[in-house]
């Protein structure tokens, strides 16, 4: 089994080296800036999944490449004046600030679609509708926070933040071809996840869940959702230990 940051370098290198259809054009320099940088938290997870789960890390890579895609599509498009106006994302500018509005609306569109091209390099539909659900579930959570509508904030994030992660684990098991029948205790552990990241990530930047429940209270929902999350993986009959890693690790980032 591959450590977490073994898993980071092959994902970083896979991207590197992924050809981006040649009709965009100079659009591709776009789509690179946005892809570029992050923790690929959601990619990881897929490798070590599919690992656990039997599967050769070749066979699992277009799926976690199409991870981060969905995921840099997703960052480009909140980012926008029309949606968060955030004008710095990674460190640097964000996209629109860097090549305009236009191009960054059409990076984002580009990345989605790249993405659902890699998952349809694969036998079965199974990865690309598995890929559209976590689509329609990030869109849907983004209309709950722009609207405000009044909604339970454990849902927003179940659907903004959570079918991503959700989506991390289920991809690897498509990879795995681990039968429908025997995915459920991998995917219990799969919705954990969504909700582990966002609450410490709420920690980070002061808001959400720590300015409803204050620091202290949204430190123990993040333990408490670490905790379900590890005892789905010992219901798992397979080598969970980087998985656990990487629980462990998500509880306690800093960054």
């Amino acid at each position: 089994m591959r450590a977490p940051d073994a898993l980071l370098d092959l994902t970083e290198r896979y991207l590197e080296r992924l050809e981006l259809t040649a009709e965009l054009g100079a659009q591709r320099d776009s789509m690179r800036y946005a892809l570029a940088g992050g923790k690929r938290v959601r990619a990881v997870i897929c490798l070590a999944t599919a690992e656990a789960a039997g599967a050769e890390l070749e066979q699992a890579l277009p799926m976690a490449a199409a991870l981060e895609l969905l995921h840099a599509f997703s960052l480009v498009h909140d980012d926008l004046p029309a949606l968060d106006d955030d004008d710095e994302r990674r460190g640097r500018p964000s996209a629109h600030i860097a090549f305009g509005e236009g191009v960054a609306l059409l990076a984002g569109d580009a990345l989605l679609a790249e993405a659902f091209r890699l998952a349809l390099t694969y036998s079965t539909t199974e990865p690309a509708r598995e890929l559209a659900d976590a689509t329609l579930g990030m869109i849907g959570g983004q209309y709950l926070d722009i609207t405000g509508e009044d909604t339970d904030l454990a849902e927003l994030h179940r659907l903004k933040t959570g079918r991503l992660f959700a989506a991390s684990v289920g991809l690897a098991l498509w990879a795995a071809e681990v039968p429908e029948s025997e995915q459920r205790p991998w995917r219990v552990f799969g919705e954990e996840l969504g909700m582990l990241f966002q609450v410490v990530d709420d920690v980070l930047d002061g808001d959400g869940y720590a300015a409803r429940l204050g620091v202290d209270g949204a430190r123990e929902l993040a333990h408490e959702a670490a905790e379900r999350a590890n005892v789905a993986l010992t219901r798992i009959p397979a080598d969970t230990s980087v998985l656990r890693a990487i629980v462990d690790g998500l509880v306690v980032r800093t960054a």
